[in-house]
C-alpha cells in the first residue's frame, strides 16, 4: 500500500513524468495535490498498470484531488536544453498551473531543480511509494499517450498510437526509411549509430 504523504506539516504536491526515453514528442510531467484522506488501492506506479486501468485513475484523480496540473516541453526545446533540464521545466511548469500552492514537493527520481523557495525530497521509485507521486505519474503518462495517439493521425507511418514515440524496432524502421518529423528529438541516436540517415 502506498503513503499519502512524506510530511505532515505543509501541503504536498507529487510530481512526476512521461517520456523521457522516446525518440519523438514532448516530455509532459505532472503535479497533484491529493486531500487529507484520499485511499486508493489500485494506485500505483503507472508502468505497473494496464492503459484501461490508468484511464480509469486518470478520471478519479481528476475527480478527487484537491489540485491537479499537467504541462509538458517540446521536443525542440528537449533539443535545446536537453531531456533533463526539459524534465524539470515540464514539472516546474505543472506546479506553475496548480491552483494551490504547495508548502511541499515531493519528486520522483534522484534529481530536481528547486522549484521557487520550496522545499522538495526526491524519492527513488517514488511512483511506487507515495500516493500524489503514483497520481503524478498516471496524469503525466495518459496525458501523453494520448497526445501521442492524435499526433499518430498526422504521422501514420511512425506508429506512434502503438509505441508512443519510442524506440521500438518498428519506429527505428520508419525513421530510416522516410526520415525524422519535426515532433523527433534530433538530439537523440535516432537510430543506431553503425546505421547511416541524412536528417
Amino acid at each position: 500500500m502506498l503513503l499519502l504523504r512524506y510530511q505532515d506539516q505543509f501541503i504536498e504536491a507529487g510530481c512526476d513524468e512521461a517520456g523521457r526515453g522516446c525518440l519523438a514528442g514532448p516530455v509532459f510531467a505532472a503535479a497533484v495535490i491529493l486531500p487529507p484522506h484520499f485511499s486508493n488501492e489500485v494506485l500505483n506506479d503507472s508502468k505497473q498498470l494496464s492503459e484501461a486501468k490508468r484511464n480509469d485513475l486518470r478520471k478519479i484523480i481528476e475527480d478527487q484531488a484537491t489540485a491537479f496540473a499537467v504541462a509538458s516541453v517540446s521536443a525542440a526545446e528537449i533539443d535545446e536544453i536537453n531531456i533533463l533540464n526539459a524534465s524539470f521545466l515540464a514539472m516546474h511548469r505543472a506546479l506553475d498551473q496548480l491552483k494551490i500552492r504547495p508548502g511541499y514537493i515531493l519528486v520522483d527520481g534522484n534529481r530536481f531543480k528547486p522549484y521557487r523557495d520550496i522545499d522538495h525530497a526526491c524519492m527513488i521509485k517514488g511512483d511506487g511509494k507515495f500516493m500524489s507521486i503514483a497520481a503524478a505519474s498516471v496524469l503525466a503518462k495518459t496525458y501523453r499517450d494520448e497526445y501521442m495517439q492524435n499526433l499518430h493521425h498526422d504521422f501514420p507511418k511512425y506508429r506512434w498510437e502503438e509505441n508512443k514515440g519510442y524506440p521500438t524496432k518498428s519506429h527505428r524502421d520508419a525513421i530510416l526509411k522516410y526520415g525524422a518529423t519535426p515532433h523527433h528529438r534530433n538530439s537523440f541516436t535516432l537510430v543506431p549509430e553503425q546505421l547511416t540517415l541524412s536528417l
